[in-house]
């Protein structure tokens, strides 16, 4: 009995959530007066971000799927710039307003200034050194250490010596555009150590988490907000919307489309690239 009254309730909650989520409209339209059959195209509703968020956990309390699952944010992006030039691919970390992550990111700090490494070590450095660690990191396949961090920093005197590095590094090599070299170490591994990065993918589209779905809905509004200005912040204001599309959903649910402008005209104005 108890198992066809869970079929039931499943069966149920099932339809409510297509009620919720319908995108498409479920009625044909017909024409009259005896013209010819046309085909109609479909429509998606977009919503705002804070509605598209209630769905989520709507969806989620009703499938019964776990209440910390991530939530995730799926952008595709216009990369075109005057003259036929376009925007070049970027990754970036940001600093969101409600971390997801339990633990900090391991960052490797590269510096020979004994005052700057006791300023690592202090400010939770996974590793510090120079010379030395530049041939760890060079070895390690080798040698099998691990020496491996999430993020790698460097002050600007050991960036040439870091050369041998590329390769292995690859989008991971320290460069002042992505504020991974610099004088201030403290700020550096603030960031990082807490920072959350993105990429963009397949030439326009980022394809990032932004929380989990257990926290509360302006939290993840908070969050969301954060990495979308960030991500607007790569090409100049006056070539119009940066973001073409935005979407966001939940592991367990279908995408739902979201207003990314709306949600933005809330952002500091101060994110934009001039």
């Amino acid at each position: 009995m108890a198992a066809c009254t869970r079929t039931l309730l499943k069966v149920v909650t099932g339809c409510r959530r297509q009620l919720l989520s319908s995108s498409v409209s479920s009625c044909p339209v017909f024409p009259t007066n005896n013209i010819p059959i046309r085909t109609f195209a479909a429509v998606k509703t977009v919503y705002s971000a804070a509605d598209a968020v209630e769905l989520l956990k709507s969806f989620q309390a009703l499938d019964f799927t776990a209440p910390d699952q991530p939530v995730y944010v799926d952008l595709k992006l216009d990369m075109s710039l005057e003259k036929k030039k376009k925007v070049d691919p970027f990754v970036n970390t940001v600093t969101l307003p409600h971390p997801f992550k339990t633990d900090p990111n391991k960052v490797l700090v590269f510096t020979e200034d004994a005052n700057q490494a006791q300023v690592a070590q202090e400010g939770g450095a996974a590793f510090v050194g120079g010379t030395d660690l530049i041939q760890q990191v060079t070895l390690r396949n080798i040698l099998d250490d691990e020496v491996v961090a999430d993020f790698y920093v460097a002050v600007p005197e050991m960036v040439a010596k870091l050369l041998p590095l590329k390769n292995k590094l690859r989008k991971k090599f320290p460069k002042s555009k992505r504020g991974s070299v610099g004088i201030n170490i403290g700020n550096m591994l603030s960031r990082f150590r807490m920072g959350h990065e993105y990429a963009v993918e397949s030439e326009c589209y980022v394809r990032t988490q932004v929380a989990t779905l257990d926290f509360p809905t302006q939290h993840i509004l908070d969050n969301l907000q954060s990495i979308l200005a960030d991500v607007r912040s790569h090409r100049p204001a006056d070539m119009g919307p940066f973001i073409e599309r935005a979407i966001v959903c939940s592991r367990t649910s279908e995408p739902l489309w979201f207003d990314s402008e709306n949600l933005l005209a809330k952002a500091p104005e101060d994110d934009i690239h001039e």
